[in-house]
């Protein structure tokens, strides 16, 4: 399975974007999630989705703020990013779950995208 985050960028504070992530190869229903990476830091769970779509699962800092979304049929997931803040500045990797729930730590993901950076000015 290969992951290919794109649509990271610079965008000033209160502006959005929004990532996306293609899924290849070997296909099967996997949990997706997105997380992100600042500078120094650990890397830390942003959102996820279930196969169906009908489960979403979002930090704290996201709530209200970002949207998680996929397309099956297209092998796409979405994440759209409103009101950004310099705090959310940092590299954003898009992970696929074989598991059937979404969960929240970094070990549970099989697979990760090469990430794509996102910097949001003051």
């Amino acid at each position: 399975v290969q992951l290919q985050a794109s649509g990271g960028g610079l965008v000033q504070a209160g502006g959005f974007l929004r990532l996306s992530c293609e899924v290849s190869g070997r296909t099967r229903r996997y949990v997706m999630g997105w997380f992100r990476q600042a500078p120094g830091k650990d890397r830390e769970f942003v959102a996820g989705i279930n196969w169906s779509g009908g489960s979403t699962y979002y930090a704290d800092s996201a709530k209200g703020r970002f949207s998680i979304s996929r397309d099956n049929a297209e092998s796409m997931v979405y994440l759209q990013m409103n009101m950004l803040k310099p705090e959310d500045t940092g590299v954003y990797y898009c992970a696929a779950d074989s598991g059937s729930w979404v969960t929240f730590t970094t070990s549970s993901y099989d697979y990760w995208g090469q990430g794509t950076l996102v910097t949001v000015s003051s």
